[in-house]
C-alpha cells in the first residue's frame, strides 16, 4: 500500500509551496481562476461535477491554451455525465483523442453501472478515475476496476477523498496513485496540515487499512448501491396462454 499523492487547488500560498516540493498535486478547473503553479504536478479537471462548468467547447480551449504545461500533468478528464457509464462513456469518447492530441494524458471518468457497460476499452485512455455516486465508489465494483486499471498499467485517480479514512481505502483497496477532495477548497489552510498528515499515517501506520475498507465498502446489492432502484422494477413474467379449445375439452 503506498500513499496516493493528494491533488489540491493551488489557492494559496502555502498549498502551492507544497506543490513545488512535491508533498502535494495541484486539481485546477476552469471556473476555479486559479492558475496552474511554476513547479510540480498538476492534474486538469472539466469540474462537471460542480455547478460551475464552463461547456465543452471553452473547456477544450481552455486544455489547448494550456498545453505548454502538459509535460507535467498528471491527466486530463473529458468531459462526463456523473452516475451513468452508459451515458458518460457516450459522452467522453469524441473527447479522448482530442486531448491526447494536445500532449495531455487523458482520463476516463468511471461512472456508476460501468462494470455492466461493454462500450470503452483500456487503450483508449490513459487514466482510470474513479468518480459516481459514493454508493458504487465504495462497492466491490469499484474496487476491481481500479485494481484491474493498475494491471493494466493505468494511473489511478480517485475523488472525493476528505479524510484519512476515505484516503486509506483510496490506497488499500483500490491501489490508488492519487486522490482529491472538496477538503482543501473551504479553509484550504486550517485543513492543509490534515491532508499532509494522512500521507505520513498512510507510510507509518497501515494497521487499520484492513479494518477501514470492510468497514467502507459498500456491497453493490445491500441497498446502498441499490440496482433495483436505480434501474426501476423487473417487468412482469408473460402470462401463461390458455390450451387450445379442442385441448381442454380432451381433458373433460
Amino acid at each position: 500500500m503506498h500513499p496516493p499523492l493528494y491533488l489540491a487547488p493551488p489557492s494559496t500560498d502555502r498549498i502551492r509551496e507544497h506543490i513545488h516540493a512535491g508533498r502535494l498535486g495541484a486539481i485546477v478547473t476552469p471556473s476555479s481562476g486559479n492558475r496552474i503553479p511554476e513547479e510540480g504536478l498538476w492534474a486538469a479537471d472539466s469540474g462537471i461535477f460542480g455547478t460551475e462548468y464552463v461547456g465543452d467547447g471553452p473547456y477544450m480551449d481552455w486544455l489547448e491554451e494550456r498545453a505548454p504545461f502538459a509535460d507535467r500533468c498528471l491527466f486530463a478528464t473529458a468531459p462526463d455525465v456523473p452516475f451513468n457509464a452508459y451515458a458518460s462513456i457516450n459522452r467522453s469518447y469524441p473527447f479522448l483523442e482530442r486531448i491526447r492530441e494536445m500532449g495531455y494524458p487523458v482520463a476516463l471518468v468511471a461512472q456508476d453501472f460501468m462494470e455492466f457497460c461493454p462500450y470503452w476499452d483500456w487503450p483508449d485512455f490513459d487514466v482510470f478515475f474513479v468518480g459516481g455516486s459514493t454508493s458504487w465508489k465504495l462497492s466491490p465494483a469499484a474496487a476491481v476496476l481500479s485494481r484491474a486499471a493498475y494491471m493494466a498499467g493505468r494511473w489511478v485517480h480517485v475523488g472525493r477523498v476528505n479524510s484519512l479514512k476515505r484516503d486509506r481505502y483510496a490506497a488499500a483497496a483500490m491501489g490508488a496513485d492519487s486522490a482529491d477532495g472538496t477538503l482543501l477548497t473551504n479553509g484550504p489552510d486550517k485543513h492543509l496540515p490534515s491532508a499532509l498528515g494522512w500521507t505520513w499515517h498512510l507510510l507509518l501506520d497501515d494497521e487499520n487499512a484492513l479494518a477501514d475498507v470492510e468497514d467502507l465498502t459498500s456491497d453493490p446489492y445491500d441497498g446502498r448501491y441499490d440496482l433495483r432502484a436505480r434501474l426501476g422494477p423487473p417487468p412482469s413474467p408473460p402470462q401463461p396462454r390458455p390450451a387450445p379449445l379442442h385441448e381442454q375439452l380432451a381433458l373433460l
